[in-house]
């Protein structure tokens, strides 16, 4: 049977047409989370949905500058395709761009049809999996933070913050947002059914922050890569520019990529939160301390997933309410790891630690994956701190660069293992080439602090 034939296929081609579609873009996620992607015809979907759509793998070892990383199957390779199908389950009209759809692609080697080594999404599903035969679901609640930037020209970075209203944080409305672009984003973001759920101004002048509903961790992951996507996109159509850089101004804050844990069981008396237990230490089960034993075990580790970037660093310090060190706190937002006031069904984890530039499938996948291994260990957290933190001599400090984080990824042979050598690798050496790439870069800042004097 020919894709044109295939009942599924057909049945949402129709349903398209019915919504006025005649474009669907398939996109994916690349290695650092950006949106890779093709526009497809309406009338071609069947052939794409049925050969697939070529892409050269090496956009998965490609930098933000165009650069492409030598990793093992690219270059050395001869610079050879992966195939992406489109997952016309997930496709839905784009509210801002009448005729046009969006849906996930499935990527997968065109020999073996085997997943591509590199797929962020299939690195999830991985541990997910992993997790299953645990009898645990995993189910994550994103909060992504972003700053909107107008156009600045004449200055150095060619952007300021829109607006630079400062003292605004926890607001609403058009004190710190006097373009209502809060509210415009939300609307969009709820009609392309991305689950969000709140948003607010944040700290600093043009810094946003919009949450996402929990869900099974695969659909969270889902939703917050496209959710990004979105942002971007929306901002561009204005002639602005949104960001989730971790740090993209020096007199102002980082943005968060916060992530809120639990899992899920199953048995005889139906689903339920495996992180309540009204008799445990601090409301908890076990399997919730264990989780946050190995998330606590295996930080430095995680740090590289994230806090994926050069810059990712710079947001980290005392009094940044960012963490800086490895710790837990009851309800204490100067910690790593925040355990919500919530108990029941709202038993939960808050990991502080990653960044906005976080690939959320590989934050994700990290975070369950140390999770996972706490729990396999079986081991206890230490006490939960107390007061306000930022104290090297109460917890250990966590890496304070990217190399010092990648070298942790690398010498934590059971995050690896879960994660699997050929991910590994391919991240690494990524990751590597752009430490190389900064050493040799001759920044503003040391032009401005040597060039007049020396």
């Amino acid at each position: 049977m020919s894709a044109s034939d295939n009942p599924d296929i057909r049945r949402h081609m129709e349903r398209l047409a019915a919504e006025g579609v005649d474009v669907v873009r398939v996109m994916y996620p690349d290695l650092i989370g950006t949106d890779r992607a093709r526009d497809v015809l309406l009338d071609h979907l069947p052939s794409a949905a049925e050969h697939g759509l070529a892409f050269c793998r090496a956009v998965y070892h490609t930098s933000p500058q165009g650069d492409v990383v030598p990793v093992a199957g690219g270059l050395d390779a001869g610079l050879p395709d992966v195939c992406v199908h489109p997952d016309l389950s997930t496709a839905v009209p784009l509210p801002w761009e009448p005729g046009v759809a969006t849906c996930l692609g499935e990527v997968s080697d065109p020999v073996t049809g085997a997943p591509a080594a590199e797929s962020p999404r299939d690195l999830l599903r991985t541990v997910l999996a992993r997790c299953a035969e645990q009898g645990l679901r995993p189910v994550v609640g994103p909060e992504l933070e972003y700053f909107l930037l107008e156009p600045a020209p004449g200055t150095l970075k060619g952007w300021r913050r829109a607006p630079e209203t400062a003292g605004a944080v926890y607001t609403a409305g058009l004190r710190a947002d006097p373009e209502n672009h809060l509210l415009r984003t939300l609307r969009q973001l709820r009609d392309l059914g991305l689950g969000v759920v709140t948003g607010n101004h944040e700290f600093d002048g043009g810094q946003y922050e919009i949450n996402l509903t929990h869900s099974d961790a695969l659909d969270a992951a889902d939703r917050a890569f496209r959710f990004k996507a979105a942002v971007k996109e929306l901002a561009r159509r204005e002639g602005n520019l949104a960001t989730f850089m971790a740090k993209p101004f020096g007199d102002a804050g980082g943005s968060g990529f916060h992530l809120h844990l639990s899992y899920e069981t199953s048995g005889e008396e139906g689903a339920g939160n495996a992180f309540d237990d009204p008799a445990g230490a601090y409301g908890l089960s076990a399997t919730a301390r264990h989780a946050l034993a190995g998330i606590l075990a295996h930080a430095p580790a995680l740090a590289a997933l994230a806090n994926p970037t050069v810059n990712s660093y710079k947001r980290f310090g005392p009094d940044t309410l960012a963490p800086w060190l490895i710790d837990w706190g009851l309800d204490n937002r100067s910690a790593m790891v925040r355990i919500p006031p919530e108990r029941g069904s709202g038993a939960r984890i808050e990991l502080r630690l990653g960044d906005a530039s976080a690939n959320p499938y590989l934050l994700i996948a990290g975070t369950i994956g140390a999770a996972l291994l706490g729990v396999q260990a079986g081991e206890e957290p230490p006490a939960p701190l107390e007061g306000y933190g930022y104290d090297t001599a109460r917890s250990a400090l966590l890496p304070t660069n990217l190399a010092a984080a990648l070298d942790a990824l690398e010498a934590d042979t059971a995050l690896t293992g879960v994660l699997g050598k050929d991910f590994t690798t391919s991240f690494l050496t990524y990751k590597r080439d752009e430490l190389e790439r900064f050493g040799r870069h001759v920044t503003d800042w040391e032009f401005t602090e040597y060039a007049y004097h020396l």
